[in-house]
């Protein structure tokens, strides 16, 4: 039976500190949340999902390497709203580059589909194959 702290013991193994460790559960938290509001939901009064771009002249423009907002359709309404978000994506990516640089023999893959894990960590060789061959970061 695996326990809730299976993989930061299997980073471990990896050679990843302790602390190293629990910074990439929680970067891999972060991302994972990210990744579900990118992917969008909805209640009864609205829908909203995560998405960059910027306002131009009072209008969203949508642009990839834009600025994070949330993007809320009010059912009651035909115009969607753009409130400015914190870029907690960009955050994570930095953070997990800058343990990553620490250990020049793993690597690292960012999983943007929120269904599974959204960080996985290996041996260089081994996740060139394919990146399930790493340790699969969680909650």
């Amino acid at each position: 039976m695996l326990m809730i702290d299976d993989c930061r013991y299997r980073l471990r193994l990896l050679g990843i500190s302790h602390a190293d460790a629990h910074d990439l559960r929680w970067i891999a938290m972060t991302l994972h949340r990210w990744h579900e509001l990118e992917c969008g939901s909805s209640d009864n009064y609205k829908s909203y999902c995560v998405t960059r771009g910027r306002k131009v002249d009072g209008k969203f423009v949508h642009d990839d390497a834009g600025k994070p907002f949330m993007e809320t359709h009010f059912h009651s309404e035909s115009k969607a709203r753009y409130y400015p978000l914190a870029d907690r994506e960009r955050g994570a990516q930095k953070r997990l580059a800058k343990i990553m640089a620490s250990y020049p023999l793993l690597t690292a893959y960012v999983q943007t589909d929120p269904r599974g894990a959204a960080l996985y960590v290996g041996e260089k060789d081994r996740m060139a194959v394919a990146y399930t061959n790493g340790v699969a970061v969680y909650k």
